[in-house]
């Protein structure tokens, strides 16, 4: 029974393997936003752009609350406020 089962299943062969390429680069991502050393370069960076006057003070809080919310994973999508 198991040869029948694998030559029928074999169209799908192709499908299984984009979806296994899809969950190896989903890992692959979700390591490199939660590594602690990649964090930690983004974060210096924004004080060399702010210590060099790229970034005012405001933008840097910001950027810097942006590296924060994405390693801690509580990032909330855009709000229009209407002032």
């Amino acid at each position: 029974m198991g040869l029948l089962s694998s030559i029928v299943s074999l169209p799908l062969a192709p499908v299984r393997g984009v979806i296994w390429v899809g969950e190896l680069i989903q890992d692959q991502v979700e390591r490199q936003l939660h590594d602690p050393a990649a964090f930690r370069s983004e974060l210096e960076e924004i004080d060399r752009a702010a210590a060099s006057g790229d970034l005012s003070a405001e933008e840097a809080e910001q950027a810097q609350q942006a590296a924060l919310d994405r390693m801690t994973g509580s990032e909330v999508g855009p709000i229009d406020r209407k002032e």
